[in-house]
């Protein structure tokens, strides 16, 4: 199979700069390279016509040589070409080349980020509406003070692995492929500890209870979650911390139920203030109290509005939702014979209208029966 134009693999013109010819190169080689196209037989393909591109560009004579006698300049058998050119070495250098910025060099000590941590809390409602600052105790990995996270003996230090320089890594070289793994000596690290440190036997973490204090703004609500970053585990090798998760839950409350920024409670009523009108005093969550205006002939179910009275909007800047107080009209009970009288006595003087609501449903009754009897 004839080989592609090496300009027209990187995709740039025979006069480019070499600025140039290594940023197409970069692109190319990060998009098609075989860590990110698992099983991807046509990303590998160009991955390699790619690296060969630019092996041969990068240099000034082999692309003198290549601009004036073309791919037969390296036309001399296997993977060697005419100037001493070796595809299966060069790979493992644009292999470098291409990671050297993500590892930080070729002998970059590989340091790990420290676990997430979650903790669930559990606050009341009045707590979530005032905001708390609380206390939680969380079991955690720490940097090791022996050590100070080295997980060698104080005085000595880590060693470079001598099976892979330090790399982590050994390859192993199949012809033209290069097979990367991971060092089995010190399983990645690049390194070993031949003097362990006696606190925390080479690990270089402690696991420690740690006490915290935590602000909880007021607003929060059930399955808020709050980032504390730097507070979870040590990383490994001096690596970052990672963070601590905080998972608010809130407990139910006896008067009032939530929903988003808004509360609600429901407030019996007696059958006369119902009928006539008037004022009931309900509590707040801020532990004070408010009066709900009922209108005359209010019904169960009616809901009451009062402004600025719900839960604070969280970041809301001063902003709060609402309190909804749902009237219950309360029917009541062990009357005397007297309150009996009286209520047969008003029921029988009752006008049409008076009872807009049986009224209705006896009149929907009605004709429901008028239609059952004539289908």
């Amino acid at each position: 199979m004839n080989k592609r134009c090496y300009y027209e693999v990187l995709g740039v013109e025979r006069d480019a700069p070499m600025a140039a010819i290594k940023g197409a190169y970069r692109k190319a080689a990060k998009e098609h390279h075989p860590d990110r196209n698992h099983g991807d037989t046509h990303a590998e393909i160009r991955f390699k016509e790619i690296s060969e591109a630019y092996e041969v560009l990068k240099d000034d004579q082999k692309r003198a040589a290549y601009d004036r006698f073309g791919h037969a300049a390296f036309e001399n058998g296997g993977g060697r070409g005419a100037n001493g050119f070796d595809f299966a070495s060069s790979f493992t250098d644009i292999f470098d080349d291409l990671f050297g910025e993500f590892t930080g060099g070729r002998r970059a000590r590989r340091q790990n980020r420290g676990q997430d941590l979650r903790y669930n809390l559990e606050i009341t409602l009045e707590e979530s509406f005032r905001g708390r600052q609380a206390e939680i105790k969380v079991p955690t990995a720490i940097a090791c003070d022996g050590c100070s996270g080295s997980g060698a003996e104080p005085g000595t230090k880590a060693e470079q692995c001598p099976t892979c320089a330090g790399i982590g890594k050994v390859r192993a070289q199949q012809g033209f492929f290069t097979i990367e793994r991971t060092c089995p000596s010190c399983r990645g690290q690049g390194r070993f500890i031949r003097n362990p440190c006696k606190s925390c036997q080479g690990a270089g973490l402690l696991q420690k209870e740690r006490t915290l204090a935590v602000d909880i703004p007021a607003g929060v609500e059930e399955g808020t979650r709050i980032r504390l970053a730097g507070e979870g585990q040590a990383g490994f090798n001096g690596g970052p911390t990672g963070d601590l998760y905080l998972f608010i839950s809130v407990k139910p409350h006896p008067l009032f139920q939530r929903d988003g920024h808004d509360l609600y409670c429901r407030a019996p009523v007696s059958i006369v203030t119902a009928a006539l009108g008037g004022a009931i005093e309900v509590p707040t969550l801020d532990g004070g109290r408010a009066k709900a205006g009922i209108p005359e002939g209010t019904q169960s179910g009616k809901q009451i509005r009062l402004r600025g009275k719900g839960m604070p909007v969280l970041r809301g800047g001063g902003l709060s939702g609402d309190l909804y107080v749902e009237v219950v009209v309360e029917t009541p009970v062990k009357l005397s014979k007297k309150q009996k009288e009286l209520l047969r006595a008003f029921e029988s003087d009752c006008e049409p209208g008076c009872q807009p609501e049986s009224e209705g449903f006896l009149a929907r009754i009605k004709e429901f029966w008028t239609g059952a009897a004539s289908a």
